[in-house]
């Protein structure tokens, strides 16, 4: 049970670090230093782990990689809105320059 407990402790820290970050994120509607390739990364390695874990009869890790693989979900998807939203105001930016710069006829 004194390795299990280890256990559980070790994926749970992990996993509310991975959410604090995806939290920050989402709301700080920043994507500055954050790869796509991070949570598709994740995601995949999470699958994996989490069809190992089950194959190997671990629970601990089945249920930890479980949860992350949500954490990335949760990541790609907050990513892509932030994404979104900063091309949105590149974009408005852009066009109030663009008028901005045409003059009155």
């Amino acid at each position: 049970m004194g390795a299990d407990l280890v256990g559980w402790i070790s994926a749970a820290i992990l996993v509310m670090t991975i959410s604090r970050q995806v939290y920050t994120q989402w709301r700080t509607r920043n994507v500055e230093g954050v790869s796509k390739w991070l949570f598709i990364g994740q995601l995949t390695a999470s699958i994996g782990f989490t069809i190992y874990s089950y194959l190997v009869d671990n629970w601990v890790f089945v249920f930890a990689n479980f949860f992350i693989f949500l954490t990335a979900v949760a990541g790609e998807i907050v990513y892509l809105r932030n994404k979104s939203l900063t091309q949105g105001k590149q974009a408005a930016t852009a066009d109030v320059h663009q008028a901005q710069r045409t003059p009155n006829r």
